[in-house]
């Protein structure tokens, strides 16, 4: 089944206690149907999306352009049919934000409308003007830029609805005193100049304490993510609804974070997606070094030579730069065998289950099917 404007998920629950799960599927094979599988049991809602190095026209890390991966996630549904999702192109990145920049994203983004895309995340936050003297003048490069994205969307989807995320304060982010925070004020304003322009987003990602990825200790141990601010979340959040705006939070970022954690702290209602990428790549690699270990070890080594990280253990850098070998053997990975696809699938599946039991939208399909 085809998925659905964005736009109609995030408006049918934005006053719903529940947060819906955005998956990164970036190895299609036995994940994505395990994920379709799990949201049509569980009645919820979903996005499946993949960010702009890993899914581009020219192919990024994973191999995938947005047309395979739009085609790959239709025929992993065929069967299921689940029919409450929505395509979503995660951080649509610009990093210069000259006009070569401007024209390759614009390039970029013609493809995914063409491929079937229904939502959209304009990342411009790495744009930012450390001279401002205001709040306004520091966000300008990234409002501008947005907008004359946000329009060139409109424009190309000839009024139809998508979904529409935005991103104040680069994820990641991070000075002598450490992680940079988005404040409220700036989410206020980057929201107050993107209405007057005549867009309004959905959804808002701000930088929160989340670190994409696997992490690691010093002594190169994986650990669990419990560095999200919660109360910073809350703020901007109240700050946004206080000022009349109806966009709510995206939380990037949230492979590892404790699944109690999430039930108990993180403000459904707030954040309304939640997006969870690194977990589904580590469920395949497992899958691949009990299944075809050759290949896992293969697929280790090149990690290893080709994408090092000084002073780090083996095992961390895999960890954390695996991703830039799935294009490298994408042939070898998608033919795995189908005893290797059919772990995958479950363990997906049963994954799935438990963040969207955690993230509360169990039955959020049902709510957005009665809307549309």
């Amino acid at each position: 089944m085809k998925p659905i404007s964005g736009k109609k998920i995030f408006k049918a629950l934005k006053d719903q206690n529940c947060i819906v799960l955005a998956c990164n599927p970036r190895i299609i094979p036995g994940i994505a149907k395990g994920i379709f599988r799990a949201a049509k049991d569980m009645d919820a809602a979903l996005l499946m999306e993949l960010a702009r190095t890993e899914c581009n026209h020219h192919t990024g890390y994973t191999g995938l352009t947005p047309e395979t991966f739009s085609r790959f996630l239709i025929e992993a549904n065929d069967e299921v049919k689940h029919d409450i999702w929505a395509l979503h192109a995660d951080h649509i990145g610009i990093r210069k934000g000259d006009e070569a920049d401007i024209a390759d994203t614009k390039e970029l983004i013609d493809h995914q409308i063409k491929a079937g895309y229904t939502s959209f995340a304009i990342d411009a936050s790495h744009l930012f003007n450390f001279e401002g003297n205001t709040v306004e003048e520091e966000l300008k490069p990234n409002i501008d830029v947005t907008i004359e994205l946000g329009k060139f969307i409109q424009e190309k989807m000839e009024d139809k609805e998508f979904g529409l995320e935005v991103e104040v304060g680069e994820i990641g982010r991070t000075d002598t005193g450490g992680m940079i925070l988005t404040k409220p004020e700036e989410a206020v304003v980057f929201i107050k100049k993107l209405n007057e322009a005549g867009l309004n987003p959905d959804v808002i990602a701000i930088a929160n304490g989340s670190t994409h990825g696997n992490i690691y200790d010093d002594e190169g141990n994986l650990i669990e993510q419990v560095s999200i601010d919660i109360e910073q979340t809350k703020q901007v959040a109240k700050a946004l609804r206080d000022n009349g705006f109806h966009v709510r939070i995206a939380q990037h970022g949230i492979t590892g974070t404790p699944l109690e954690l999430i039930k108990e702290k993180f403000p459904k209602g707030d954040i309304i997606k939640g997006n969870v990428a690194t977990l589904f790549q580590n469920i395949v690699f497992d899958a691949l070094k009990k299944y075809h270990p050759e290949l896992h070890k293969e697929i280790f080594n090149w990690v290893i030579e080709n994408k090092p990280i000084e002073g780090k253990k083996q095992e961390e850098i895999f960890g954390k730069n695996g991703k830039y070998a799935i294009k490298e053997f994408f042939n070898q990975i998608y033919a795995m065998s189908d005893e290797c696809k059919k772990e995958i699938e479950e363990t997906a599946y049963g994954e799935t289950k438990k963040f969207i039991e955690a993230f509360n939208s169990h039955g959020s399909a049902s709510i957005v099917r009665k809307i549309i």
